[in-house]
């Protein structure tokens, strides 16, 4: 099952500290590095003190790509850190220490270390908890770091490696428009920004501009730059992946994760992981098998699955921009044995348009909600006239799939998706706190 921890009250103290840091700095994003440059310095650079890192940037695919290096590695028998952002239910999320979810304890422990040599210097919470995340990393053994940079990469709270054992680029498409640009070569040029001199970065199917600005990047840097369909491809040959490269051919079985884009993001893992000069075995890379994220094509099986009739399935996606639009809709495609009900939910700064459109065609109903506690949700009446009007009111999931359930008597699938906030919040739905 997705690695999911279940829902709990937050640290007092967790939330304090946050609450704290959040008024040292006017702004809840400002990409740049030298707040968290000086902070890390304070505590003694604890990003130079780590093991191999593999340095993930990207719009879409980033976490997928980290659960399949994860996977990978672990397969390998090594014990593995791995950073990502943002969490769907618990801040522990963020931070995997060789192979488990830090504590509570011990987040709160090092957010108040963070705070207290930090000394009311103006920093961002998102700097805090990279800072963390590599203070935890640095005191505890590992042999391999996978770290998600949060936004763009170039001046991101997590581009603090000088030598990364390699980094990884997924599928660039618009997104963050307000900090990273409306062109996407700019978006490029921003995520490149993780690449560094000499060390190798892999990439995936990207546009021709895309990839234009990637080879321009990588060879300022002098970084080999490894391409799907170049220097690498990995293709389904029936329940097999088949991935080649110039060290040879791997046989390998489907990855866990659904849909055809994920075919390409356990491509870059493995091209990734073989350029680290790690010298895993051939038969680790078959640990795409077992690779698990949550709110990424998951089927729900908790207690809004159970409420149900038999003849529904649930999903839920996080997916809440264009490319990933794209990508679901590819997916809708296969479903057509049955009909499929979306229901949608979205952030306030997205582009619900340019999500919706790739989706409307397989949708056998569509309906918009705003979850309570959904943050930034986008009101129902403007995800309703982005449909065209063809989205009806939900307005919450609960009551959207009460809905479905009473007019579809057919075998069908629904489809939660459009934010990972929102995302978050179906998860706690489905999965209770036990009391």
């Amino acid at each position: 099952m997705p690695d999911v921890p279940t829902p709990a009250p937050s640290s007092a103290r967790t939330d304090a500290i946050l609450d704290r840091l959040h008024g040292l700095y006017p702004k809840l994003i400002d990409l740049s590095l030298d707040r968290v440059l000086r902070l890390l310095h304070t505590l003694g650079d604890p990003q130079l003190a780590l093991p191999p890192v593999i340095h993930v940037a990207g719009t879409n695919g980033k976490g997928s790509t980290c659960a399949f290096l994860r996977a990978i590695a672990e397969a390998a028998g090594m014990r593995v850190h791995v950073t990502i952002s943002p969490h769907l239910v618990s801040l522990t999320e963020r931070f995997r220490l060789a192979g488990h979810l830090v504590s509570e304890e011990s987040l709160a422990e090092t957010l108040a270390e963070i705070e207290q040599r930090n000394a009311g210097a103006p920093i961002t919470v998102f700097e805090a908890l990279a800072a963390a995340g590599l203070l935890l990393f640095s005191r505890s053994p590992a042999d391999l770091c996978i770290v998600e940079v949060g936004l763009g990469g170039r001046y991101d709270a997590t581009n603090v490696f000088p030598a990364p054992a390699a980094c990884a680029i997924t599928s660039i498409s618009l997104d963050h428009q307000d900090f990273l640009g409306n062109d996407l070569s700019r978006i490029a040029w921003e995520k490149a920004g993780i690449i560094k001199p000499g060390r190798p970065v892999a990439t995936g199917h990207q546009t021709p501009d895309v990839r234009a600005t990637l080879r321009a990047c990588a060879a300022a840097a002098g970084a080999p730059l490894l391409e799907r369909g170049r220097d690498w491809d990995a293709t389904l040959s029936g329940t097999e992946l088949i991935y080649t490269d110039a060290a040879g051919r791997l046989s390998l079985p489907k990855p866990a994760l659904a849909g055809a884009h994920q075919i390409d993001n356990a491509g870059i893992a493995i091209a990734a992981l073989r350029a680290c000069g790690l010298g895993l075995p051939q038969a680790a890379y078959g640990g795409i098998a077992s690779a698990t994220w949550p709110a990424r094509l998951q089927r729900l099986t908790g207690r809004l699955a159970a409420s149900l009739p038999g003849n529904l399935t649930l999903y839920l996606d996080g997916g809440h921009n264009q490319g990933a639009g794209q990508a679901l809709a590819e997916h809708l495609a296969t479903w057509s044995d049955q009909p499929t009900h979306l229901i949608v939910g979205m952030k306030q700064s997205k582009d619900i348009g340019a999500f919706l459109a790739p989706l409307l065609p397989h949708a056998a109903t569509l309906w918009a909600v705003q979850e309570p506690g959904q943050h930034l949700a986008l009101p129902v009446p403007d995800i309703i006239a982005a449909s065209g009007d063809q989205a009806r009111p939900g307005p919450t999931v609960a009551a959207a799939l009460n809905r479905i359930a009473a007019a579809e008597s057919r075998p069908a699938r629904i489809l939660i998706c459009g934010s990972l906030y929102l995302a978050g919040e179906v998860l706690k739905a489905d999965n209770p706190p036990r009391l």
